[in-house]
């Protein structure tokens, strides 16, 4: 049997060499015999006696040969079998269909199995199913967690019609099949660490004082030191058990340095020093909040400085009593339930305004735009920001493609000689206008993809923005002047302010005060909503200018087919958990069916015992989302859940892509986590 065995390769190549060297000594005994015959015999019997030679030993060493070639193969593949079965990392062999087809020892250590178990491997591991292991591809890669250890798996997929392409036993025609190689590599001292190393890396936040002059200003002089002095104890008191370092920068302003893991429990505990301070109370009529931004996971701790001002900076443009982290992949709220104290001071408005003045007079234009689907208050502040243009002796347009049922009315004032025809353009009139002596005024909005012609930002480098509604994630960048104020009751307001400050004896029209006055009603619920000192001085100043309350309630009265619809919204309302109303409003032979909605949700809160409404409208294939609430429910925080924003009081949010239904269960579902978590009573 070992004599049938043939040698190939490298080694019969160099076993064979003394017969090549055989050949060649015949080939010069030959040439020697056309020389010399005698010398011809002499070579010939020397030829004669190396091949006797090399056949004698060929055929005794050649059994020696085979028998050592037969033991080194051998050993070798128990050597080879030997150190696979002994190999510290976890290994397992699989057929096709994710079976056991082999283990090593390590694997069946891990899995608590003896040697020549067969079934499923997710039999044994349940997080590796055959979806994770590589059919399609060669190699795949994921992380697991088993009996308390986290292991990275490794798979490989092996082709056998490969392995029989090579083999000279196994003929590879019709053989497609494959084997897995499992490795596991077990990285749970690794994953311990590097948690460990990112629980202890620091977080940077910013803690500011949102009515501090005004607390103070609540109580006696004599007693205002107190005050201080309870609030920087509280302060320090609450961080310091954290671990953490609270430093007072300014007299209503902290730098705060934690722990990523005193920060996780600061967020597990729905940071509750918010809460906290406003325990504070030494007589003061008016309760102490705090907003915090914290910046986390930055590459240096400078950006997550960066994060922590852009984090505060939020929050207060929010309205404030709220905190915000950023990291580099998302923002996350916190609190935000009350609503913002409204400044006493007009001090920030007479800024903004003389601030806006210099950005005007320094353009040859300016283009005014809202949001999508303008409203009242929209139109209403355009309309104060273009007669300031006009005033400051500059051109202005205002940005409007579709005239809504409840812009109409105002639209038609504006169609007298005393207006130019192209006051108001459509986007693309006004596209065309834009240019780098044009300033564009945004108002009554803060998202760059609601607006009337988001395309517009790239084609203005002069922005100014003016809105009343909290921001959130998504903001207009790079704005040249921003005015973002969450305690106004509108837009309109706040350009009403601006009004008074940007020129000294301006003249407002009867009409543009009729459009601002309407705005500030509108907003406000005929002043039943979000209404402060300041909302009704702004009403007194227009009042003043020539606005006329009777032409305003003619201009807004519904016709049959709106109040029809609204009713019906009320009626067909579902009361879920006892205190959320949701409802739908058709769009069918309504104008403007969103403002319906936004109506039908006021009327909703009318009813005793609601603490919010929600009101669907499906128009143009979006479902616009209308939330209302009074004061005890912040809607804005639930619309943010769902994509929108606003107000605490009054927000929305628009759904792509889902039926009124999928919006209503899917409004259903958020009101059941934020209660669950805590958000929601």
């Amino acid at each position: 049997m070992k004599n049938k065995i043939k040698i190939k390769g490298v080694l019969k190549s160099y076993l064979q060499i003394s017969i090549y060297l055989g050949i060649l000594l015949a080939a010069v005994t030959l040439a020697v015999w056309f020389l010399d015959y005698r010398s011809g015999l002499v070579m010939t019997a020397f030829t004669a006696f190396y091949f006797a030679i090399i056949a004698l030993s060929s055929h005794n060493n050649k059994p020696v040969i085979m028998n050592e070639l037969i033991s080194f193969a051998t050993e070798y593949g128990q050597i080879q079998r030997k150190l696979l079965r002994e190999l510290e990392v976890p290994y397992v062999l699989l057929d096709d269909t994710g079976k056991v087809f082999w283990t090593n020892k390590a694997f069946e250590e891990v899995v608590h199995k003896p040697k020549g178990y067969r079934k499923s491997l997710s039999t044994l591991i349940p997080d590796i199913t055959r979806d994770k292991l590589p059919i399609d591809v060669d190699n795949t890669e994921f992380e697991i967690s088993f009996e308390g250890n986290e292991f990275q798996v490794k798979c490989h997929k092996v082709s056998l019609k490969e392995m029989a392409q090579n083999s000279d036993i196994i003929s590879p025609e019709g053989y497609d099949g494959y084997l897995i190689a499992v490795y596991l590599f077990d990285v749970t001292a690794l994953k311990i660490a590097l948690r460990e190393n990112d629980a202890q890396s620091l977080a940077v936040g910013l803690l500011y004082l949102d009515n501090y002059d005004e607390a103070l200003e609540s109580v006696e002089e004599v007693r205002r030191s107190l005050l201080t002095a309870l609030i920087d104890r509280k302060i320090n008191k609450y961080i310091s058990s954290l671990d953490g370092i609270a430093k007072k920068i300014e007299k209503d302003k902290y730098l705060v340095i934690l722990r990523k893991r005193s920060l996780m429990q600061l967020q597990e505990n729905k940071f509750d020093i918010l809460e906290e301070v406003k325990t504070v109370n030494i007589g003061n009529e008016m309760a102490v909040t705090i907003s915090m931004g914290i910046g986390l996971d930055g590459l240096t701790y400078l950006q997550n400085y960066e994060f922590a001002r852009i984090a505060i900076d939020l929050a207060l443009g929010r309205g404030g009593d709220q905190a915000i982290v950023k990291t580099t992949e998302n923002i996350t709220y916190y609190g935000g339930k009350s609503q913002q104290v409204e400044k006493n001071t007009r001090v920030k408005a007479r800024v903004k305004a003389h601030a806006l003045r210099e950005i005007i007079t320094s353009k040859d234009r300016v283009i005014i735009m809202g949001h999508r689907i303008p409203d009242v208050d929209s139109f209403g502040a355009a309309v104060g920001i273009y007669r300031i243009a006009r005033e400051l002796d500059r051109k202005a347009h205002i940005v409007i493609n579709d005239v809504t049922t409840s812009v109409q009315p105002l639209r038609d004032l504006f169609l007298s000689e005393e207006y130019d025809e192209d006051m108001i353009v459509s986007s693309e009139h006004a596209k065309s206008l834009a240019g780098a002596g044009t300033v564009l005024v945004i108002v009554d909005v803060n998202k760059p993809s609601i607006t009337e012609c988001p395309e517009l930002l790239k084609l203005c480098k002069s922005i100014v923005v003016l809105d009343h509604h909290r921001q959130g994630l998504e903001t207009i960048e790079n704005a040249t002047l921003s005015y973002v104020e969450a305690y106004a009751s509108s837009a309109c307001e706040m350009v009403t302010e601006i009004l008074q400050y940007i020129s000294d004896g301006i003249k407002v029209r009867a009409h543009e005060a009729d459009c601002l006055y309407s705005g500030i009603v509108i907003d406000t619920n005929n002043f039943m909503t979000k209404t402060g000192v300041r909302t009704f001085e702004a009403a007194a100043y227009l009042r003043r200018a020539g606005a006329d309350v009777t032409r305003v309630r003619k201009l807004f009265r519904d016709d049959v087919a709106e109040y029809k619809a609204k009713a019906e919204a009320v009626r067909e309302a579902e009361i879920y958990r006892n205190v959320y109303a949701i409802s739908t409003c058709t769009s069918e032979g309504i104008q403007s069916p969103t403002v319906v909605g936004a109506q039908a949700a006021n009327e909703l809160l009318n009813i005793k015992g609601i603490r919010a409404s929600f009101v669907l409208t499906e128009y143009q294939g979006l479902v616009y989302v209308s939330a209302r609430s009074i004061d005890e429910v912040n809607v804005q925080v639930i619309m943010e859940r769902l994509g929108g924003g606003g107000h605490m009081n009054i927000a929305g949010c628009q759904m792509e892509g889902m039926t009124v239904q999928e919006v209503a269960q899917e409004i259903r579902n958020t009101l059941d986590r934020m209660i669950d978590e805590g958000e929601l009573d």
